[in-house]
């Protein structure tokens, strides 16, 4: 049976929607159970028009920020600094997530050495390492192999929280097969040969996969529970959009209902984001301190990138009176480079030859969005700035609570 792991958060359809075939099968059964259909239908609607009633009444937040801007980060700390108590109750989908991740990395070194044994056999290449892959290679990977049947089903689960994913098998079932190849796991990880084989091919583990590196033998444990820095360093693709809802349980306004809706992408599919600018009480807008390309398009700078998308957010007429929060992001990462001598005007030319550290940096760029903000805002408004890492939940809290306090204070005005 398919087993919904967004289920275990109590996610709700907001339109509840009956099927053709009840309408079909109202016309042809008996007048009792056309009346039950009827009344299931009814309460179906009913459910939807109060969901759409409490989303009115709910404050809603809008995340919004270039693909990689930390989007993942920050949605997730946000759920954890307003509402701790339903941040935990998402451990369980995320210990399923963090596995899937640890089997897609197996899946990679298992095709990266299947490629070589068909080259060699065909004769295509030779071996590079000075000695060739051996039986118990052979082996290795014969013993992983069925860890592939679950990478390719719990790589279908859907839930808020993993961006939409969904699952056929038991997630205990997968954590007890990942347990009982704990040693083969390690031995792959760990075999020299291997590695060689991988960065002959272009794969080098320690890119982005030093978490299972590191620690293997706790994510297989049958008794394993992600911590929060395991969740916060587990890689996931953000969907273009991630929806939440959930009560604030934390804080001078505890019980406040929140809609928050985060969204990222290219330049090229920001036409499709206005629907939801509507009823928007706040926007977290994610501008990462980082200065070079785009993963997803070499010919575009980070920082020009959301430049351009503050501009068009600010210059909105149907967003003159949200409360738009400028949040220069990747604090850490940005340090980090400058510490290691990155030149700044080596990717933003206009730059110049202003002083390379983090102070003069910052002030730069915060002055740059401060102009963009000035100069195109339909009225005037505030702006609001602040500098963070992408898992700073206090910064956050903060700034949320804030808003929501002036947000209360402006209905409060226009009530009088």
């Amino acid at each position: 049976m398919l087993r919904k792991l967004s289920a275990t958060l109590g996610r709700r359809s907001p339109f509840i929607i009956p099927t053709t075939t009840q309408f079909t099968s109202v016309q042809g059964i008996g007048s009792g159970q056309s009346e039950e259909a009827s009344r299931t239908i009814d309460a179906g609607l009913a459910e939807s028009k109060k969901t759409l009633e409490s989303k009115k009444r709910a404050f809603k937040i809008l995340v919004l920020g270039q693909s990689e801007s930390g989007m993942s980060s920050v949605l997730l700390n946000l759920r954890q600094a307003l509402a701790p108590k339903y941040f935990e109750s998402e451990r369980r989908v995320w210990r399923t997530v963090i596995q899937l991740n640890l089997i897609s990395l197996i899946k990679i070194i298992l095709l990266v050495l299947q490629a070589e044994w068909k080259a060699l056999e065909t004769g295509a290449s030779e071996s590079k390492h000075g000695t060739p892959l051996t039986t118990e290679h052979r082996r290795l990977a014969l013993s992983l192999s069925s860890l592939i049947v679950f990478e390719t089903s719990i790589g279908q689960m859907t839930d808020s929280t993993t961006g939409g994913y969904e699952t056929s098998n038991d997630p205990s079932q997968i954590t007890q097969v990942l347990a009982a190849c704990k040693n083969e796991i390690i031995a792959l990880f760990e075999d020299a040969l291997v590695r060689g084989v991988l960065e002959s091919h272009g794969v080098y583990l320690q890119d982005d996969c030093s978490f299972f590196l590191d620690d293997t033998a706790r994510i297989v444990a049958l008794d394993y529970v992600p911590t929060d820095w395991d969740i916060r360093r587990t890689r996931k693709r953000t969907p273009a959009v991630e929806e939440h809802r959930f009560v604030t349980e934390v804080g001078a306004r505890a019980g406040t209902e929140f809609y928050i809706t985060g969204i990222c992408g290219s330049s090229d599919q920001r036409s499709a984001w206005i629907p939801y600018l509507d009823d928007v009480q706040t926007i977290l807008f994610l501008a990462p301190l980082v200065f070079w390309q785009l993963d997803k398009d070499l010919k575009v700078n980070r920082v020009q990138d959301s430049l351009e998308f503050w501009q068009e957010i600010v210059a909105n007429p149907l967003l003159a009176k949200t409360a738009l929060v400028l949040l220069l992001n990747n604090k850490d990462v940005f340090q980090a480079h400058i510490n290691a001598g990155v030149m700044v005007k080596r990717y933003v030319p206009s730059y110049g030859d202003r002083p390379n550290d983090v102070v003069s940096v910052t002030k730069y760029f915060r002055d740059k969005f401060s102009a963009y903000h000035r100069k195109f805002s339909p009225e005037p408004r505030p702006f609001i700035c602040q500098e963070m890492e992408a898992t700073d939940t206090i910064t956050l809290r903060e700034v949320v609570e804030e808003t929501v306090e002036d947000w209360i204070q402006r209905k409060r005005l226009v009530s009088l």
